[in-house]
């Protein structure tokens, strides 16, 4: 299965946090699985760590440097991801989440996320 994680589920997963839960853990460490992270999600740590944000422990430079020595593979936003981001019912304010939920409907992909509202744009969406 190929795995887009949201921001939290990669930074918990990158540093080991116990917030990470065991189904997304099982699906991250199975080797059958592509686990991608989106360069917005790099940008978003790195904006959000910029501004001294508690919940965000890392800098963008290191979550990029952890993701490469964790295996996970790079996804970009590419153009079709952003003109995607058009269809999206307004569920969700947040442009991160947006264009992660865009990008896993795109490829297509599953994203793993907590995020009860990010839910609910539907089946591309596994909530862990």
């Amino acid at each position: 299965m190929r795995l887009l994680l949201d921001t939290q589920i990669a930074l918990w997963a990158l540093t080991g946090s116990p917030r990470l839960g065991a189904l997304a853990f099982d699906l991250i460490s199975n080797p059958a699985n592509e686990v991608y992270i989106s360069a917005a999600s790099i940008w978003e740590i790195a904006i959000k760590h910029a501004l001294g944000r508690g919940d965000m422990p890392v800098s963008g430079t290191r979550a990029a440097e952890l993701c490469a020595q964790a295996g996970y593979r790079e996804l970009p936003v590419a153009w079709r991801h952003a003109a995607s981001v058009d269809a999206l019912p307004p569920l969700h304010g947040d442009p991160f989440d947006r264009i992660l939920v865009a990008q896993a409907a795109t490829e297509p992909m599953r994203l793993l996320s907590r995020d009860t509202t990010v839910a609910r744009y539907g089946a591309m969406v596994m909530p862990v």
